[in-house]
């Protein structure tokens, strides 16, 4: 395996192919990550659930797979993405079962665990919803997301209704077993939200509900909040979860202190056969909490659990900015936490170079642009490869006057993950060629920008176990 790129305080699998979360549960104190995972080979099929364990959020241990794919079954194909709820005591796995992939075949399927969720029973009455409503003509029947409300358990599950657009359909259980369709409670425009939204999550949050839909056919994240009654959503909000479109397929769930936590899939940036030739693919966020701004917006933070990887540390303030690069003495590498405090002064555009080659051939620039009112992440010198994306991801980002640029970057191999002023997120992937790739520098375009850094090396999440 060719270990080049690949994190080491990001959660991954061991080696091959992961992507979505499907199961997150905080059980008997312990948080239990479930993901999508092909244990053969580092590519998107004969999907299985990969699953790991930790005891503060950041460090993992691997379990062995929860779920595989039974031959000639409802699930024959993929043991697809799903979630894992308590069912007074009884761990459950609602998941969605895919028969085939060509033509797609699609059921709603549950598994139990008796052993605190290291082996789990599928369910004999599988699949307990066998397909989508009579009547109804959709693009998606798949992702469920369950929750329990006066003693009825509730489903949103992802879909698109074939004309109108992406939507989240509801359902109604008594006991996780019999289920009876409702109504969709959202369906989105198609020319804004996409034709499928994929891996809903809908919940209550800082007195709002708050839906997040992956939709298709972009591969982005959306969140909308507002109000729920009457099986009906009706938004109020919405915005864009990452505007680096990188991070998809995102699950939250609700931990023993009452928050809202949320990991999502930070996916591949270059080519299939670059990843089968690594021997791996896929790499989860950091934990992030969530919370609501007076507006409705949705506000991800890191986890402060991620602040215990902090090692040394290196501070560096006031410093002046120009249009020439000035490279921080003795500040470089891949696996890094970079606090940054700029002040643009006059300056029009200021920006931070990382991952830079001592030449600049190789870099990947984070550029506040003043006039257009945007934060970017330009990957178009990111690497010497012609196998990797090298484009420029861009989010709305306008600083009232003597406010200062507030970024806050986490550097991990290949994953990236960027937070600036009042939530603005963007997560990417880089694959820098050069192995001396490990610089940062700071320049600005005009006058009297000056800045300060804090940055920490991290430690990897796994060393603690081996």
């Amino acid at each position: 395996m060719d270990l080049r790129h690949r994190p080491r305080y990001h959660f991954a699998s061991l080696a091959n192919f992961m992507n979505d979360p499907t199961g997150l549960i905080q059980w008997k104190g312990r948080y239990h990550l479930f993901y999508q995972h092909n244990p053969h080979g580092a590519v998107s099929i004969n999907k299985h659930k990969g699953h790991a364990v930790s005891d503060d959020l950041v460090h993992w241990v691997h379990l062995p797979i929860a779920l595989a794919p039974t031959p000639g079954s409802y699930d024959s194909a993929h043991t697809a993405t799903g979630c894992v709820v308590d069912n007074d005591g009884t761990p459950t796995f609602v998941y969605t079962g895919f028969a085939s992939l060509d033509p797609l075949i699609e059921s709603q399927c549950i598994a139990t665990s008796t052993d605190d969720l290291l082996t789990w029973r599928k369910h004999p009455a599988n699949p307990v919803i066998p397909g989508p409503p009579p009547g109804l003509e959709v693009t998606g029947f798949r992702d469920p997301c369950v929750w329990r409300e006066d003693g009825t358990w509730y489903m949103a599950l992802g879909s698109g209704i074939r004309g109108l657009g992406g939507a989240v359909l509801l359902y109604r259980s008594p006991d996780l077993v019999s289920w009876e369709y409702l109504q969709p409670i959202l369906v989105g425009d198609p020319a804004e939200t996409g034709t499928v939204w994929e891996c809903p999550n809908f919940f209550p949050l800082d007195g709002r509900h708050v839906l997040i839909v992956s939709h298709l056919p972009a591969r982005g994240c959306f969140y909308f909040t507002g109000t729920y009654a009457d099986y009906r959503f009706i938004p109020e909000a919405k915005g864009v979860l990452d505007w680096g479109h990188c991070f998809y397929a995102p699950q939250t769930f609700r931990d023993d202190l009452g928050r809202r936590i949320m990991f999502g899939w930070l996916q591949e940036a270059r080519s299939g056969e670059a990843q089968q030739a690594a021997g791996w693919s896929g790499v989860m966020s950091l934990p992030q909490v969530l919370s609501l701004d007076s507006r409705g917006a949705l506000l991800t933070a890191p986890a402060p659990e991620v602040e215990a990887l902090r090692r040394r540390h290196r501070r560096l303030t006031d410093l002046p900015l120009s249009p020439e690069i000035y490279v921080l003495p003795e500040v470089r590498g891949e696996f890094l936490e970079i606090i940054a405090a700029i002040d643009p002064g006059d300056a029009q555009r200021v920006a931070l170079h990382v991952r830079r080659s001592p030449d600049g051939e190789e870099e990947t620039l984070i550029v506040f642009d003043r006039g257009r009112a945007r934060l970017s992440i330009d990957r178009r010198r990111s690497s010497l490869s012609a196998a990797v994306v090298r484009d420029v991801r861009e989010a709305p980002l306008a600083l009232p006057e003597g406010e200062p640029l507030e970024l806050r970057l986490f550097l991990d191999g290949s994953a990236l993950e960027l937070y600036a002023n009042r939530g603005t997120y963007l997560a990417s992937r880089l694959y820098p060629e050069r192995e001396d790739s490990l610089g940062i520098a700071l320049s600005a375009e005009g006058a009297g920008a000056r800045a300060t850094l804090d940055v920490w090396e991290m430690e990897s999440i796994w060393e603690r176990y081996v």
